[in-house]
């Protein structure tokens, strides 16, 4: 039987072991030369702007709301079809996360029901690239603007994704990256805030920091948020194949959408640059029993996310929310692999394994 292709493998390599030996082997091991050439060799990702360095995607989110000054009474606008820590970084802020639904056809916040639900309180809008597909940038600046809002762009999914020639994390007030092992690059954990102003980013570095910018010269209350030098020079050397590594996804699922027929294939909007962090079909029928028979192939799948953040404990009860896209494509979602490693054969077998359903 042929092995089986699990939904994501991250890639750990000799050139990564050899670039932690070797930060090991030097002595400075946090927040030193190797974080600052992280830090500027990134920003060619995102437009030239101003990058910071931190622990993880959550920490960039949680402290880029911190330095904005969003607090209680505030509210930020939210999609509820991804990940958890979306909104968990707007209640860690003191604010109110308030979910909009997405637009069933890219999984990306809808602009229109962002508009429906901006109130007197709203000081923001996240919109997550989801995926590795980015947001309706263009219509979601346009709106912020508009209502002087800011925008806190969630591209943890989306390294290298791209609208009309523009890069994700170049579009807001702030984008947010997170170098978790299974995202198209990884710094085996990490994340990175970008930015266009370089008194945000001031803040920013203050506040990862304990709030200091020169030892025991503390200038506001900050926190331990620093990028380790090890997950740096790791990050740097996924960062250097990242490109290609796009490509590879992007071929695989051009490949996966040639042969899949009988279920739903991604959808890319016109001018989007779409990076497949996954590749997610929808399921109409049995998810489960779409799985299991998957599994049975030797196939891996896996639900992101099965279920809407406004559903889960922590925010249960702070609706009433109408989101009917949202709720579907919970139901409805299911990734499957698309990851660099795989070549022609693993992607027809994926597609066989699909078009037996």
């Amino acid at each position: 039987m042929d092995p089986t292709i699990p939904p994501a493998r991250p890639h750990i390599g000799e050139a990564e072991i050899a670039a932690a030996v070797r930060v090991l082997r030097s002595g400075q091991v946090v927040q030193g030369p190797e974080v600052a050439a992280f830090e500027e060799e990134f920003s060619t990702w995102v437009d030239g702007r101003h990058c910071v360095a931190v622990n993880s995607g959550t920490s960039a989110l949680h402290l880029t709301f911190l330095a904005l000054g969003v607090g209680p009474q505030d509210e930020v606008i939210v999609p509820s079809f991804s990940f958890a820590a979306t909104a968990n970084a707007v209640r860690l802020a003191g604010a109110t996360p308030v979910f909009a639904d997405i637009d069933p056809a890219t999984y990306c916040l809808d602009p229109e029901a962002v508009a429906a639900a901006i109130t007197p309180r709203t000081v923001a809008i996240m919109p997550v690239h989801l995926y590795g597909h980015p947001a309706a940038m263009d219509r979601l600046q346009a709106l912020a603007e508009r209502h002087g809002l800011a925008v806190v762009e969630d591209a943890c999914q989306a390294h290298g994704a791209a609208l009309h020639g523009r890069p994700a994390g170049a579009f807001g007030t702030a984008g947010c990256f997170s170098f978790y092992p299974t995202k198209n690059m990884h710094a085996l954990e990490g994340g990175m805030i970008t930015t266009a102003d370089a008194a945000l980013a001031r803040t920013l570095r203050l506040l990862r920091n304990q709030g200091m910018e020169q030892r025991y010269a503390n200038e506001i209350v900050g926190a331990n948020m620093r990028m380790t030098d090890v997950a740096a020079a790791i990050g740097r050397v996924q960062m250097g194949r990242l490109a290609g590594w796009n490509e590879q996804r992007q071929a695989n699922a051009k490949a996966l959408d040639a042969q899949i027929t009988t279920v739903p294939t991604p959808v890319v909007a016109d001018g989007a640059q779409h990076v497949y962090h996954q590749y997610t079909v929808r399921i109409e029928g049995d998810r489960d029993a779409t799985q299991a028979h998957l599994t049975s192939r030797g196939i891996g799948s896996a639900v992101y996310y099965p279920t809407p953040i406004h559903r889960l404990a922590p925010y249960a009860g702070t609706g009433p929310w109408h989101l009917p896209e949202t709720e579907r494509a919970a139901r409805e979602v299911l990734s499957l692999p698309v990851y660099p490693a795989l070549g022609e054969g693993d992607m027809a077998r994926v597609a066989k394994a699909v078009n037996e359903l």
